[in-house]
């Protein structure tokens, strides 16, 4: 504008409600800046679905000091994508003015559960048994097979509420596998009360719906199997790496299970085996989950 029109700096600033500092400022590029734009540029290509929220998160846990201002103008410069965020649903709401969604209060309070379909490379289905602490966000199971009916679903919540604890309540949709006489009876049982959510309104359980929406978009979108047992060793993978590495939103960017949490536990659990003669071995995980059908 200075040389087009020929006017002073200080008027063409007053014009453009620029501050002449602003102007005038030289930008200094820090000494980390290459190495800072080499790892997000990194974690980006090796998390291909995370926005500059969860980098953030991932960098801060590394031990970088960056805040996201600093994150987002390296991940515009670098020509990075964000991916498009999802629409905002509305909850349910009765006339009364309660919600129809029981909320969860604390852990083991509200358990859901949900099938999702895959296929390996030559177009055979597969299915996916998906388990969820609504609480913690903390994926507790994903069962893979060809074929999973109410016996499977059986055998699953038995190995889970003996090696983690019986939930209050469990909720689904209406599907077969969870409606089944025998998996009713069972819950009666144990003392769980299920939660039904109305046919066609998947959001009513949005908390697995959630999880599978992130598992579909950041990981079946993007494999190939080429059998069962490759499809359960990478999606057991990718659960491990959820519950203890992947940044959640809903948890101020902190991982539903931390691993340093988790060996904690494991160390505790181990030492507390080691002095009571009478503790009762726990039961195997399920053939289920890792048959071949």
């Amino acid at each position: 504008m200075q040389e087009e029109l020929h006017v002073s700096e200080r008027r063409a600033c007053r014009v453009l409600g620029q501050a002449r500092a602003v102007q005038r400022h030289t930008p200094q590029a820090r000494d980390d800046e290459d190495r800072l734009t080499g790892r997000i540029i990194a974690l980006a290509a090796v998390y291909g679905r995370y926005g500059t929220p969860r980098i953030t998160a991932l960098l801060k846990h590394e031990g970088w000091k960056v805040n996201h201002k600093r994150v987002e103008r390296i991940w515009r410069e670098a020509g990075l994508k964000v991916p498009r965020k999802q629409p905002k649903r509305g909850r349910l709401w009765l006339n009364d003015g309660s919600c129809i969604r029981l909320r969860p209060e604390r852990r083991d309070h509200v358990w859901a559960y949900d099938f999702v379909s895959a296929r390996t490379h030559e177009g055979l289905p597969l299915r996916l048994l998906v388990i969820v602490d609504e609480f913690t966000r903390e994926c507790l199971s994903i069962d893979v097979a060809r074929q999973l009916g109410s016996d499977d679903v059986l055998e699953r919540l038995s190995w889970l509420m003996v090696t983690r604890g019986v939930p209050q309540h469990l909720r689904s949709d209406n599907g077969s596998e969870f409606t089944a006489t025998a998996v009713r009876e069972w819950l009666m049982k144990v003392g769980t009360r299920t939660l039904y959510i109305e046919p066609g309104s998947p959001w009513e359980n949005g908390y697995v719906e959630s999880f599978n929406g992130k598992l579909r978009d950041e990981l079946l979108n993007g494999e190939i199997f080429y059998s069962v047992k490759e499809a359960q060793v990478v999606i057991e993978s990718w659960r491990r790496h959820y519950n203890t590495v992947r940044p959640h939103s809903s948890l101020s960017y902190r991982p539903p299970a931390p691993e340093t949490l988790a060996r904690n536990t494991a160390g505790a659990a181990a030492a507390g085996a080691g002095h009571s003669a009478t503790l009762r071995a726990l039961p195997q995980e399920p053939a289920s989950a890792w048959n071949v059908r």
